[in-house]
């Protein structure tokens, strides 16, 4: 047995790949953090020996404090350059700048002496395309060119980003939030956050925005940090090698990816936690704060919005408080829908710019200088109040004409968003959600506003608004909107309110705010519990197991488990009698994820569970560095090998592989137990006993089965492994 002593020795030492999973299975949590605990008690005892030793574990404690450094300034960095670039092409529909044709039309007329108040965004350096072709800035002919340029722009920066999605990145087109609350929950897919998808979700995204298709860079800027996050957990073995501990450091990325996003360091943290997260433990709360707050500071250096704020839209109010045909073609759906969006969208003011402007403007309060027509107010000449306290006013034809227009533009961006979001492009859901109901929000506040200017006698109106006062801001009826249209689409809740006033500078309106969070959740609820994001997930058919699912059904792990009646017997494997032939032959006829091992077929008796992938490697591994191992070797998981004669061919040790301690339920454990187990613990599978003996086995394929069948769903519409 000199050589099978040889052989153990072998064994033990590691080899490439194992302990890994393949592609579109889940991780088990339980392994992962054994595994994590293993080498971290190994890095702390070799520590002792050496000053060297000492250094590489000081160098392994902060190693996770240098990813989230990385993080924040790669994820900062491509934040403000998509800013900036997107700016830039939005504007590019329009005109261009002669000074400098890299400029956006703000950027280019900020330095012009031409420039009035009243016309601010005029000045001799940006033409627009009809003026600089034709050299004639009014009229119909110069309306129309300007018109087919903006479609032509709109159609050429939505092809080019659906064909570079299709060609090269087909996993960076939509939100991406879904696929990451998927994955943060232990599932893998390969590819999804890899340097491809990065780079091409980076590129197709400016491009994506800047054809003025209903759709935001928000969402999209979460799966754009994550990417950053993946990238550099592969710089350290600590995080490449385990699954868990790298999903630590994707939870911390998605809230570096919001914080850029909005702006919003606190309230990205706690979208982290609230919305995307399975497993967040506090150490992943602290280094999430920090990973959100170095993005904010980096994109705070950048200064994309030239305002030296890290918010979008900010406020200061002087008051106190389906699946359609074109998806099977996705370059002509995305075609089909720029076409229409543009066409539609021009003539209309407020469709034609930027989203972000628009919400901007909504958000805006109309001070004494302001010159939109949404201001556009009859004022008194002999008011000789000061210019913070400003009354509510009679609205003027400015105000009527953009009421009609943006009750158009409301019903434009309902319909638009419904088919735009899903596209094969990027695309985010904050910002058109944000921006109907900002438009929603404004209306209602314009109306609240002139009644109660002409009936402040009304009862609603008697106590609390004297004549002269400036009793409504519209504004804040817009912001409050924005939350809570965005709410009942993501059924977010503290995490909204943070990021609303984050993103606007009100934080004395955190109440209305939660009041318009609460309301907006209930309301949406009251329609289907899952948000915009569990609801895709469904869509997409992905195992995701969601923490907030209640299971109420009185069944057992004994109607659940497999086998079931007239099912073959379970697939199983023995500690010492096994040949490597029966375990190849085992893993060529099914397509289980592993094999639970056991004293012997008579008695059943459970010893532990082997891995799939691991036992196929080790095989592999064994036969090409290890003479002496062929078909007929046996197979054992036992400390010592077994009694064989002489004859026989070398045996094989595969105890470094299995899983001494597998999770197990009896027959009897009621299945609102084992769904709590499978969610809390994060189990790949767990074995049912009785008595020690083996019965059978439940995978997390099987509790989402039975949790549809139980909700009388399709159990097969989830995609499984």
């Amino acid at each position: 047995m000199n050589g099978a002593g040889n052989l153990m020795d072998f064994l033990d030492e590691p080899f490439p790949d194992v302990g890994t999973y393949e592609d579109f299975h889940t991780i088990d949590w339980l392994r992962e953090k054994s595994r994590d605990t293993d080498r971290h008690r190994k890095i702390t005892s070799k520590s002792k020996e050496s000053l060297w030793e000492l250094i590489k574990s000081l160098l392994d404690a902060w190693s996770g404090w240098v990813v989230m450094l990385l993080i924040g300034l790669l994820s900062g960095t491509l934040a403000g350059v998509i800013d900036l670039a997107v700016d830039w092409m939005t504007d590019l529909k329009e005109g261009v700048c002669l000074s400098a044709f890299w400029y956006s039309h703000e950027q280019c007329c900020w330095t012009s002496n031409e420039t009035t108040f009243d016309d601010r965004d005029k000045c001799p350096q940006w033409q627009k395309w009809a003026e600089l072709m034709t050299g004639h800035a009014e009229g119909a002919g110069a309306y129309v060119l300007n018109y087919f340029l903006y479609v032509l722009w709109a159609l050429l920066f939505s092809f080019l980003a659906v064909s570079l999605v299709r060609v090269f990145a087909p996993y960076a087109c939509g939100s991406g939030i879904p696929e990451i609350k998927t994955i943060l929950s232990g599932f893998i897919i390969r590819g999804y956050l890899g340097k491809w998808t990065l780079l091409i979700k980076t590129v197709t995204l400016v491009l994506a925005v800047s054809s003025g298709l209903s759709l935001g860079k928000e969402g999209p800027l979460v799966h754009v940090a994550c990417c950053c996050g993946n990238l550099f957990c592969s710089l350290f073995s600590k995080y490449s090698k385990n699954e868990g501990k790298r999903r630590e450091v994707l939870s911390a990325a998605a809230a570096a990816g919001v914080s850029v996003a909005f702006g919003a360091p606190i309230g990205g943290v706690l979208f982290s936690l609230e919305e995307v997260s399975y497993y967040f433990p506090l150490k992943t709360l602290w280094r999430s704060f920090f990973a959100a707050l170095v993005a904010a500071f980096t994109l705070r250096s950048i200064n994309p919005f030239g305002n030296s704020r890290l918010v979008l839209f900010y406020v200061e109010y002087h008051t106190p408080w389906k699946t359609t045909q074109l998806g099977k073609y996705p370059v002509l759906e995305v075609i089909a829908v720029t076409g229409i969006t543009a066409v539609l969208a021009f003539p209309n003011p407020y469709t034609r710019r930027s989203t972000s402007e628009l919400i901007s403007e909504l958000f805006n309060d109309c001070g004494a200088l302001e010159s939109s027509q949404l201001c556009d107010y009859i004022n008194n000449p002999n008011m000789s109040r000061p210019v913070d306290d400003i009354p509510d006013r009679p609205a003027g034809p400015g105000v009527y004409n953009a009421l009609w227009q943006l009750a158009l533009a409301l019903i434009f961006k309902i319909v638009i968003t419904i088919f735009t979001f899903g596209m094969k492009i990027p695309s985010g859901l904050f910002i058109p959600s944000m921006a109907v109901g900002a438009i929603a929000g404004r209306i209602v506040g314009i109306a609240v506003e002139q009644m109660a200017y002409h009936h402040h006698d009304w009862i609603i109106f008697k106590n609390w608004c004297r004549p002269g006062a400036d009793c409504v801001t519209p504004g804040l009826y817009a912001m409050v909107g924005a939350a809570a249209c965005l709410g009942g689409v993501t059924r977010m809740t503290v995490s909204l309110v943070v990021i609303m006033f984050e993103l606007t500078g009100g934080l004395e309106y955190i109440v209305p705010l939660m009041a318009a969070a609460v309301t907006s959740k209930w309301v949406a609820d009251a329609f289907g519990k899952e948000g915009i994001y569990e609801s895709h997930i469904q869509l997409n058919g992905y195992p995701y197991l969601d923490v907030r699912d209640e299971f109420t059904h009185r069944t057992l792990a004994t109607d659940v488990m497999r086998p079931r009646r007239n099912d073959p017997p379970l697939a199983v494997l023995t500690q010492d009698s096994t040949t490597v032939e029966d375990v190849e032959a085992l893993i060529k006829d099914t397509d289980y994820n592993g094999f639970p091992v056991v004293v012997s077929r008579e008695s059943e008796r459970l010893i532990g569970f082997v891995q799939r992938r691991d036992l196929t490697l080790a095989i592999k591994n064994a036969r090409q560095k290890q003479d002496g191992v062929v078909s007929s070797s046996v197979v054992y998981f036992t400390e010592d090998a077994p009694q064989l004669p002489a004859s026989n061919p070398q045996p094989l040790k595969l105890r470094r592989i299995l899983n001494l301690s597998p999770f197990t339920v009896t027959d009897h454990t009621p299945m609102e137990t084992v769904v709590d187990i499978f969610r809390k613990l994060g189990l790949r599978q767990c074995l049912v006993t009785r008595s020690g003996r083996l019965l059978g086995i439940i995978t997390k394929k099987d509790v989402l089965r039975h949790m549809a069948q139980m909700m009388n769903q399709d159990p097969e519409s989830i995609m499984f492994n």
